[in-house]
């Protein structure tokens, strides 16, 4: 059994700091994007997550560029991207596109002026890699808990609107007449969908964060089509991915002589991608719609 273990784990796996540090901060960072993910692909606002992965990458940039955590400048500028996205109609159906277009192009040209700095700048060597694809292995220990309370914000969020929020994705006009706040409430899941955005973006990078933030919660909902369901299975698909792609990843470093090793962030992808093509084979399909039956109108909107 010890071999066993030893073949699974390579030396110093459970002892080293940087990898208990990518652990707690990956899986943190799984959880609110599997939750938060979840009402994203439910409400069809995968675009929008894609563009405040697009303005965390200025604001992680700039940051960096300032001397400051990138965090804070992944959700910082993500926040102010989703109230500008609010802003000019992200919450009507309408508008969704239009507003997101016009903040990814903007986040874009940001993203590329503060990249170029940071590479022209000495004291900021290797920001382009960090910022893009993410060096969760190099997270400063002190950073957990900012990002406990970053994720508590969110999830918290996301617990407070939770059933005017689930109405309004099903039916504006219907979560309207029961007097929804239609601005408040997409105001403040934009809010909460910035910071799962920077939370994903300090773990695999900006530029791949939405691949956490959609892929377990789009897999969750092929599987069961009840929401609450679906954010467990999101939780335990997105931790599983990023746990695994951090040991898979630690361990690589001892394949063979040249011990770079493959990084997390390609690692994570892969494995949510394999599952989302698993959850479509016919006969997991199948199996998944005896068992789970849609969610109706008035189960949300109690009876």
């Amino acid at each position: 059994m010890h071999q066993f273990w030893g073949w699974i784990f390579e030396p110093g796996f459970f002892s080293s700091q940087p990898v208990r540090v990518a652990l707690v901060i990956g899986g943190a960072a799984a959880v609110v994007s599997a939750i938060v993910g979840v009402f994203t692909v439910f409400r069809g606002q995968s675009f929008a997550g894609h563009a405040l992965a697009d303005v965390s990458t200025a604001g992680g940039s700039g940051a960096v560029l300032m001397g400051v955590n990138p965090l804070l400048g992944f959700v910082g500028f993500g926040i102010f991207g989703a109230g500008v996205m609010d802003g000019i109609g992200v919450q009507r159906a309408r508008g969704r596109d239009l507003a997101t277009g016009i903040v990814l192009g903007a986040s874009i040209g940001l993203a590329a002026l503060f990249l170029y700095l940071d590479t022209t700048s000495g004291a900021t060597t290797g920001a382009t890699q960090q910022i893009l694809f993410g060096s969760i292995f190099t997270i400063d220990p002190t950073t957990i808990p900012v990002v406990i309370i970053f994720s508590i914000i969110s999830i918290g969020i996301i617990a407070i609107v939770y059933r005017p929020l689930l109405l309004s994705s099903i039916s504006d006009e219907i979560a309207a007449a029961r007097g929804v706040s239609l601005r408040l409430v997409g105001l403040m899941f934009m809010t909460s969908l910035a910071v799962a955005v920077g939370l994903s973006a300090l773990t695999i990078g900006a530029i791949l964060s939405t691949a956490l933030l959609i892929g377990p919660a789009a897999t969750a909902l092929r599987l069961t089509k009840r929401l609450g369901r679906a954010i467990l299975v999101a939780c335990v698909l997105g931790v599983g991915s990023t746990w695994l792609g951090v040991l898979l990843a630690y361990d690589s470093y001892y394949w063979g002589s040249s011990h770079l090793g493959i990084p997390v962030s390609f690692v994570v992808v892969a494995l949510i991608f394999l599952l989302y093509l698993a959850s479509g084979l016919p006969m997991i399909r199948a199996a998944s719609a005896r068992r789970t039956p849609t969610t109706s109108v008035m189960e949300v909107a109690g009876r």
